[in-house]
């Protein structure tokens, strides 16, 4: 969760901040010939920074995604101070991708449409996407077997999501502190979770406020589709919005299963082309606090909105061998 300070170009490996994240690239070392031509090359850098990373949408006053901006198009203040964007990416690059389903009792007559949906959502992503099923009730499951943590098989996926019937109450503020925990493990830049739940939680032993503490440590960004009746005495539409906010994602709360189809393919579709927002911090104190971020974007004279996280915690000197 801590930027490094880099000024080594041999054996060296890279933290990149991300929106309060790390991606951690492995040390270079040259590859033997038995490696293979698509194993992933690691990355150097012959610079002494610190490398604030954001992941953002933009989306304009009808909600529509905003594509083609530049990097001069954004502004990035960070406590009040103007940064200069060193770091600019809007290319359709594949993301760490966790789905965190509800499993519980109450999901039961809507378990087919539910299932039909998270696989559109797989087909509408980046064939490159690495992802994860997190199925929960009162306990919860990683749906992929332990020797695979991650995949890009729309069958994996479909038995994932089909490992359990539904029963039991309801651990979501579980599920969501496992899920965030596993996509640290991804290799994409990119890390998302979706969480499709009514919201409420009547069996995690994590308090809400933990995970939402966890989650602002995270480089996750969180998407939260809420689905329930309106006479379910559980559900808890204000958590799923404030976990969505927070990280950097949005909340959807469907009324049919067409709808529901709708918004997985929407969500699929912003991970896909969100834009990479870097920059070296005007401020190079490591005292581990929590520094408030506001990027804005704007075409044409006219503002858009702007989805990411608020902020990011800097590292702590001790971290960095002070």
């Amino acid at each position: 969760m801590r930027p490094l300070r880099l000024s080594a170009l041999i054996s060296l490996s890279i933290n990149l901040l991300i929106g309060g994240g790390i991606v951690a690239l492995a040390p270079f070392s040259a590859p033997s010939a038995a490696q293979g031509r698509d194993e992933e090359k690691p990355h150097t850098i012959a610079i002494d920074v610190d490398l604030v990373v954001f992941n953002v949408s933009v989306i304009d006053s009808r909600g529509r995604r905003v594509s083609g901006l530049k990097a001069t198009d954004f502004r990035v203040v960070e406590e009040n101070r103007l940064q200069t964007v060193t770091i600019f990416n809007a290319e359709n690059n594949p993301a760490s991708i966790g789905l965190i389903i509800d499993n519980s009792g109450s999901m039961q007559s809507k378990r087919a449409e539910v299932i039909n949906a998270a696989l559109a959502f797989t087909g509408a992503s980046n064939a490159e996407d690495e992802l994860f099923v997190i199925n929960f009730n009162e306990n919860v499951f990683v749906g992929l077997p332990p020797s695979m943590p991650f995949t890009s098989s729309p069958y994996q996926i479909r038995a994932a999501l089909l490992g359990a019937a539904p029963a039991g109450r309801t651990a979501l503020y579980d599920a969501l502190a496992v899920g965030i925990e596993h996509v640290k493990n991804g290799t994409r830049e990119r890390k998302a979770l979706v969480v499709l739940s009514d919201g409420g939680d009547n069996a995690s032993r994590h308090r809400l406020e933990d995970v939402i503490e966890t989650a602002r440590r995270s480089s996750a960004a969180i998407y939260a589709i809420g689905i329930y009746d309106e006479t379910d005495q559980d559900r808890s539409p204000g958590v799923l919005r404030r976990i969505a906010q927070l990280s950097g994602g949005r909340a959807y709360f469907p009324e049919s299963s067409g709808d529901l189809n709708r918004v997985w393919r929407d969500i699929a579709g912003e991970i896909r082309n969100q834009y990479t927002i870097g920059y070296r911090s005007s401020n190079s104190d490591h005292d581990g606090k929590y520094r408030k971020v506001k990027i804005t974007a704007s075409r044409n004279g006219r503002s858009l909105r702007v989805m990411t996280r608020d902020g990011y915690f800097a590292s702590n000197a001790e971290s960095n061998g002070k």
